[in-house]
């Protein structure tokens, strides 16, 4: 039985938040919770999130370090030692090159160029092409009777 005394608000309709601005027995009234003065208490007041007053930012404070290199060319890179297990896991091919070594799941990206650096030992004869090759890696493969064609 619906009595004064047990009535409630249907759901949604009373609203948590203060109404700003609406009189001085709303308990934010008068200024509105914005204070006396001050650039913030003005109307149309706009400010980005990272503005500090006027005092020295913070990503202007912390000091700057480092390079970035405009001229660095990415490269994937491929090691001896990545060849090597390749090789114990499963019979090669007579040739590697790009294509059939990312069908084997060495290499991730199809526009930038591979290069092989000389990282680990190599026991096994391979032909192999790359776009580039380091001197160490070229003087391992060669020294087991592999060869190596610059693409």
């Amino acid at each position: 039985m619906d009595v004064l005394s047990n009535l409630k608000y249907a759901s949604g309709s009373k609203k948590s938040r203060k109404r700003i601005g609406r009189g001085e027995g709303s308990g934010h009234g008068g200024t509105s919770t914005k204070g006396m003065n001050g650039q913030h208490s003005r109307s149309g007041a706009k400010f980005r999130a990272w503005f500090e007053g006027g005092q020295m930012p913070l990503q202007r404070r912390i000091p700057k370090f480092g390079f970035t290199n405009i001229f660095k060319k990415n490269v994937q890179i491929l090691n001896v030692s990545d060849l090597q297990k390749l090789a114990d896991k499963t019979a090669l091919p007579e040739v590697l090159t790009i294509d059939v070594l990312r069908e084997l799941g060495l290499l991730s990206s199809k526009e930038l160029p591979l290069k092989i650096l000389g990282n680990g030992e190599l026991k096994v004869k391979l032909s192999l092409e790359a776009n580039a090759v380091s001197q160490s890696a070229k003087t391992k493969i060669e020294a087991v009777g592999g060869t190596i064609k610059i693409v």
